[in-house]
């Protein structure tokens, strides 16, 4: 019998029966961002009376629509008529447990979308897999574009620390805290989460990291084509920059910015265009984000935690591929430097059927959470037992911070005397790192 009650700190929540596990939808992790709260930081939900019917997935952040003759639109957001709200700071969570306090290892999922786009229940994304493999699944919304990231000087002079932007990013460290308090009730271990995200979602994993916010939250973290991206732009520099462009359309006060109605906001961002007289994006702000990502990498401010980290052939071009893999490549040899444990390395080479895409960023998304079948390429058998293997690894790694197990192909760390990455495609095996 799934586990389809539970007591939350906040209250109790009944989700539903799906057989060999049970998912709760659209569970609040904090208060609605609206109103007066509108840019800023997260604060406690309010907790509730009786049983919250937990069966619907909460709507997504407000953001510019997908243009339909664009790549991903066809790839991951096809017909998407999901709802938008800045009410959005809720989370999904998929456990197989059969009673609280069984201690399963959890896995916390932040979806990727350039920090403008995106939400918790894409196609692409689902429990399932991982549920059959005794691991608990943890998705969330956060803010996103002018919601999640508008750096702004009245916004600034509101705390006393003199700061505002990263606010999607102050989002994802509250759920991650909910999560740490709460999964219990779900059968899961706060003493064992794996943080993992894809493109935005792993440079979002990489500042969870070196942020002193999360510190002792998780014990591991794997980071699909996005560690060590960041580029830390000053929040003063955002800052002036964003008001500069707002003043000039006569929004040139907080009150006018929060009367704003969302759907205008979305405008904004869509007229910003090309030029980005809007910046939406992390800021280096002392607190959040509080060093440059490479003075944290080298002073060893990162957690000291297990390291998945890898990318995909393609990615967004060739000369942008192989950024993204020395980034990974870096970052493994930071934990050598570090004398922490090595990393374990990856490199997806499936080459996608349907189109001369290759193995682009985010094509492994179809396969780590099993949702091949949603996909609109003609997949076959073999893509099937990729994705077993691929969520597997993901699945090990998540219990025990060893991506290896039964019936896999072995995966070496990456080390010194064996700098190696595993190239996951259809033949899976060990793979020589240009230094």
């Amino acid at each position: 019998m799934s586990l389809t009650a539970v007591t939350t700190r906040s209250g109790a929540l009944s989700g539903l029966d799906m057989g060999s596990y049970a998912v709760f939808k659209g569970v609040p992790y904090a208060a609605p961002p609206v109103g007066p709260l509108r840019w800023k930081r997260p604060q406690p939900c309010q907790p509730w009376e009786g049983v919250r019917p937990a069966t619907e997935f909460a709507p997504g952040c407000p953001q510019t629509p997908h243009d339909p003759d664009s790549f991903y639109y066809k790839e991951f957001y096809r017909g998407d008529h999901s709802p938008k709200s800045e009410d959005c700071l809720y989370l999904n969570v998929y456990t197989p447990a059969k009673a609280p306090g069984e201690k399963l290892p959890v896995l916390f999922w932040v979806h990727g979308g350039a920090f403008t786009h995106g939400w918790s229940n894409e196609i692409e994304f689902d429990g399932a897999p991982f549920c059959a493999q005794g691991v608990i699944l943890v998705s969330i919304n956060y803010r996103v574009g002018l919601f999640g990231f508008l750096a702004h000087p009245l916004l600034s002079a509101e705390n006393e620390e003199g700061i505002s932007g990263n606010y999607g990013l102050y989002d994802q460290a509250a759920a991650l805290r909910w999560v740490h308090d709460n999964i219990a009730a779900f059968g899961g271990d706060p003493e064992n989460i794996t943080i993992f995200g894809q493109s935005a979602g792993a440079m979002s994993i990489q500042i969870l990291c070196g942020s002193p916010l999360c510190k002792g939250l998780f014990q591991g973290a794997i980071l699909q084509s996005g560690a060590g991206l960041n580029r830390s732009v000053p929040m003063q520099e955002t800052a002036a920059q964003n008001a500069a462009y707002l003043d000039s359309q006569g929004f040139d006060t907080l009150e006018k910015l929060r009367a704003l109605p969302a759907d205008t906001l979305v405008e904004l961002m869509q007229q910003a265009g090309g030029g980005r007289p809007l910046a939406c994006g992390p800021v280096l702000d002392g607190l959040m984000i509080p060093d440059t990502f490479e003075n944290i990498l080298s002073q060893g401010l990162l957690a000291d935690v297990h390291y998945m980290i890898g990318s995909t052939v393609d990615e967004l071009g060739e000369g942008f591929a192989e950024a993204v893999f020395r980034g990974a490549a870096t970052w493994a040899e930071n934990q050598l430097a570090q004398n922490r444990e090595p990393a374990w390395v990856y490199y997806f080479d499936r080459i996608m059927p349907g189109d001369g895409a290759g193995a682009f960023h985010s094509a492994e998304l179809w396969y780590i959470f099993g949702t091949y079948e949603k996909c609109w390429r003609p997949l076959t058998g073999q893509d099937a037992a990729l994705s077993r293997q691929i969520s597997t690894y993901w699945a090990n790694f998540a219990k025990t911070g060893d991506p290896n197990g039964p019936g896999l192909p072995r995966w070496t760390p990456y080390t010194a005397q064996s700098p190696q990455r595993l190239r996951l495609g259809f033949d899976i095996r060990m793979d020589n790192v240009t230094r």
